[in-house]
Parts: C-alpha cells; structure tokens; sequence
C-alpha cells in the first residue's frame, strides 16, 4: 500500500501535467485544420457581397442617367463617351474613374413605340462581351428607350473565381437596364 502512495505521490501529478503538455498543441493543430475553410467562406461572403453591392451601385447609377434621359437633360444625339462618363460619374466611389470609364460598355436603343422594339444580345457565347452589337441611337420626344450597361468584374478570391466566374478572364459580367417613355421635350408635344 506505501508502495502504490509512493507511486501516486510521484507520478500522479506528473502525470496529469504531461496529459495536460500532450493537449495543449491540440487547439493549435484543429485550427490549422480548420482555418482554410473557415478563410473560404469568409473570403466567399464578402466577395460575394461586395458583387452585389457593385451591381446595386451599377443599376442606381444606370437608373440616375436614364432619368436625365427620360425628361430631356440628356437628349438628342447622345455618345457612349458621354453616358459613360455620368454614370462612372455616379460609381466613383467603388470604382476609379479611369478603370470605369475603361471597362464600361453601354447600349442604348430608341424606338418609336414598344411593339417596334427589339433588343440584340450584347454577349457572346462564352460570356464575353460583343461590344459590336453595341450601339448609342439619337431620342427624341415620346420614343421607348431601353439604356443597358455592363461591367466586367474582376474576382478577386481565386478559389471564388470558379462559382462566381461567368465571363473569360475570371471575371463576373455586372448588368443594369432601365427601360423607359421618354417625355415631350418640346413645348406642348404630348405622346
């Protein structure tokens, strides 16, 4: 009995410090297993989230240009320079206005009533962009307008890039469109 004390009174406590030494690396080692995962969603919510802020920005910027066209402070023979310029003009804050004026594509179609309207594809099969199929036409007093605009986005999360990717190059195609009647400029013109 002495014998089996002698043994606890030695090595019971040591014991339990080398049982609490072996486990202290453990937390360690779980994260380390864990933590790439953990950074993937991470990295994955906020670039998905800022995604769909930019698109958010793109659409309430398309939508401001298309009020100025609609009630004539922008009409007539409009240019895509011109266009692109407002609306970057409205995105300054989450995209410089070189990289913006640079990579924003718009289409603007005018047409005289809504059965007359027809609207090209603008992308091509892999997703890129056709930017020949692009065009700016002449509005006017009461005509159905459709203005579109389109960003390539470049993501940056590369493990990201494969489910958010749908254009080459790893980027995702932001789109915005407003489509509207646009009012009698012309003193008393009615539509």
């Amino acid at each position: 009995m002495k014998a089996h004390r002698t043994f606890v009174s030695k090595f019971g406590h040591a014991g339990g410090r080398m049982r609490k030494a072996a486990r202290s690396g453990s937390a360690a080692v779980e994260f380390a297993l864990i933590a790439p995962v953990f950074f993937l969603f991470v990295f994955g919510i906020i670039e998905t989230g800022v995604l769909f802020f930019a698109g958010g920005v793109l659409q309430n910027a398309t939508n401001d240009v298309a009020r100025l066209v609609r009630t004539g402070q922008l009409s007539g023979k409009l240019d895509a320079a011109t266009l692109k310029a407002d609306i970057c003009g409205e995105m300054s804050g989450l995209i410089g206005s070189a990289a913006c004026t640079a990579n924003l594509e718009i289409d603007l179609r005018s047409y005289s009533n809504f059965s007359g309207a027809s609207y090209p594809a603008v992308t091509n099969a892999d997703g890129s962009l056709n930017t020949g199929a692009m065009a700016v036409d002449t509005t006017g007093d009461c005509q159905v307008v459709l203005i579109r605009a389109f960003y390539p986005w470049t993501i940056l999360t590369p493990l990201m890039q494969p489910f958010l990717a749908n254009m080459p190059s790893n980027q995702h195609l932001l789109a915005a469109a407003a489509a509207f009647r646009t009012e009698p400029y012309a003193a008393g013109a009615t539509c």
